[in-house]
């Protein structure tokens, strides 16, 4: 089987990829993972540490080809405040949850889910379902692309 141990990050590689793999943000955060591109290669994801592949990462494949990644659509909230303030206090709200979110455009994107909609709108926020893809911000702990672990302890 065709391996890859590289990832070449989004811009910082040049040229058409020769494939791609469409993936939703759970599929595309990986360390190991037998995996067929949208075309039909199949190949083993090796790298030596789990990350998130981000839309426009190209996997360099050992026969020389690069796979880009395409990140999915799939189901999110979009919350908007009524000014930069009150979207920084929604922000807030969202972090003490430590819910995964994308910061984008003046609004916030996260995955769906009824309860938390229903809070952001009691306090004031505007929000709509859409489906997009989702490359939600890394942790303090996780350098660029790289998701890391999240430790500390809660009273």
């Amino acid at each position: 089987m065709i391996e890859a141990g590289e990832i070449r990050e989004r811009g910082q590689w040049q040229g058409p990829a020769d494939d791609t793999i469409t993936l939703d943000e759970a599929q595309r955060h990986r360390r190991r993972m037998a995996m067929v591109s949208d075309g039909g290669i199949a190949f083993l994801l090796d790298l030596p540490e789990a990350r998130l592949l981000v839309e426009g990462d190209a996997i360099a494949l050992s026969d020389g080809r690069l796979v880009e990644v395409k990140a999915k659509p799939e189901p999110l909230l979009s919350v908007e405040g009524r000014d930069a303030d009150h979207l920084l206090q929604i922000a807030w709200q969202i972090g003490n949850r430590h819910l995964p979110c994308q910061i984008r455009d003046g609004r916030i994107l996260l995955r769906r889910d009824h309860v938390i909609a229903d809070m952001l709108k009691g306090l004031g926020a505007h929000v709509h379902e859409v489906e997009a893809a989702f490359d939600p911000v890394g942790g303090a702990y996780a350098g660029g692309h790289h998701q890391g672990s999240h430790h500390h302890g809660h009273d």
